[in-house]
């Protein structure tokens, strides 16, 4: 804490000036403001990290102070004093912003503890968003979030196989995130500047997918009113990302493999053979080679479209990313609704954890999304999360008692959950807050998620 800069903002002179004093006997860098017009001049040029501001002065109070330090850009963190004992003040002034709060008259080992925290969750806030930055940097391609080691492969496929003209196939489960890694190919690719074209074939019939495949001339068929381009003339240069291909019928088949072949193709009801640059990224979530076996699928089509096999593994079985992927959607809730919702309260993520979510990433993120829309406070609670993902979990309280009594495994599984929270789901930044490896918080992980006491082999003796 020392040479932290503190901001003492009161209007009473002796008690300004004592608190000041003592401060800086401390080894804080300190600064006094009589009022909050006078702190707000003082805010741009001595940038403190803590503005320790009375509730009730002239011209300006603590809580008016603190708004427009805020719409001027200041990220200080604000701890309010109050002579006003009360429940009413103390949350009027959580609710505007403060990181705590302190009642008049001070003791100064009460200010130190509360500077001392407030410093603490300054400091690693700070340390969380820079990692976020940087594990944005180093595991996220375009929006995939995860660094489990099933994933690893998946992002080393996405590297080598954009750049070129390879045809991808995408397998994996419903919800597993397949549309984002045929964005992620696009956009890695020479073509990120043409268009990327998405087709649902499972959403439309056989006639109709044929002709927003290949596009119709006028008269083709009833309705047909005028000549219409399909998808492959959209995406000529750049990508045509075709999901869930499994669903396509066995005409469809044939004229799909045609283009594949030959690069060119006629509009239904048309004559005229018209030629493309596409690139084609498939995705299903079908056993493609059980379905040609099945006599379902074209074997020959089948190798046209498996180049390049890309499989995503399901959640059930990366639970170790479920706390980054709920702080990506805490995070994108929050500005979509207008929330500020920070984090987990207790037992929050071990509700997370425990469930195997046949959905995957999809179900996750409906289920923080109705969490956040729920949220009552900075905290997602249990009680916010959907009724299935509800169960016993501990409370604050009893996260407080856990030692006496408890024992080793259960006490490193709440270090474990409760520094997730704390740290936004950094599985890096946890694993260096405990002192152990990232390998073995993933361990963890999957441990708990299983039902298992989180014993790892490598620990027994």
């Amino acid at each position: 804490m020392v040479n932290e800069r503190i901001l003492v903002v009161d209007d009473e002179a002796n008690a300004r000036r004592a608190i000041a004093t003592l401060l800086k006997e401390e080894g804080f860098d300190v600064r006094e403001a009589p009022d909050g017009e006078e702190a707000l001049g003082l805010l741009a040029d001595f940038a403190p990290a803590v503005v320790l501001t009375d509730m009730r002065m002239p011209r300006m109070d603590g809580l008016t102070l603190m708004r427009r330090a805020r719409e001027g850009g200041s990220d200080a963190t604000f701890v309010v004093m109050t002579a006003f004992a009360s429940v009413e003040a103390a949350v009027e002034a959580m609710r505007a912003g403060a990181e705590n709060y302190l009642t008049k008259p001070l003791d100064i080992d009460a200010v130190l503890v509360v500077l001392g925290k407030t410093l603490e969750t300054r400091r690693l806030r700070r340390e969380a968003h820079q990692l976020r930055e940087r594990v944005a940097e180093r595991f996220r391609v375009d929006n995939i979030v995860g660094d489990a080691p099933e994933l690893q492969g998946v992002y080393a496929l996405i590297q080598q196989a954009a750049p070129t003209k390879a045809t991808i196939l995408i397998l994996g489960e419903s919800g597993t995130g397949k549309e984002l890694v045929a964005q992620a190919l696009h956009n890695l690719s020479p073509r990120k500047e043409r268009p990327f074209v998405r087709v649902h074939c499972a959403a439309l019939s056989e006639g109709l997918l044929e002709s927003e495949l290949f596009g119709h001339e006028r008269g083709a068929f009833t309705g047909a009113v005028a000549r219409k381009e399909g998808r492959f003339e959209l995406a000529d240069g750049g990508t045509l990302f075709l999901d869930e291909i499994g669903e396509i019928s066995p005409a469809v088949q044939v004229k799909l493999l045609r283009v594949l072949q030959s690069r060119d193709f006629e509009r239904v009801g048309g004559t005229q053979t018209l030629k493309v640059d596409v690139r084609i990224v498939a995705a299903t979530h079908r056993d493609l080679q059980a379905e040609v076996k099945a006599g379902r699928f074209r074997e020959d089509l089948y190798y046209r479209l498996n180049v390049v096999a890309v499989t995503l593994p399901p959640l059930r079985r990366r639970k170790g990313d479920i706390p980054a992927l709920v702080s990506h959607f805490l995070e994108r809730c929050n500005t979509a609704y207008g929330k500020q919702v920070t984090g987990l309260a207790p037992g929050t993520l071990q509700a997370l954890m425990s469930h195997d979510w046949p959905g995957n990433i999809r179900e996750l993120e409906n289920a923080v999304e109705r969490a956040v829309v729920l949220a009552r406070g900075e905290e997602l609670t249990a009680d916010d999360l959907p009724p299935v993902l509800r169960g016993p979990r501990p409370s604050a309280e009893s996260s407080e008692r856990l030692i006496p009594g408890a024992s080793l495994a259960a006490i490193e599984r709440e270090a474990i959950l409760r520094t997730l929270e704390m740290v936004e789901g950094s599985t890096s930044r946890a694993a260096e807050v405990l002192g152990i490896s990232v390998r073995k918080i993933q361990y963890k992980l999957k441990a708990y998620a299983g039902g298992g006491t989180g014993q790892d082999p490598s620990d027994a003796s």
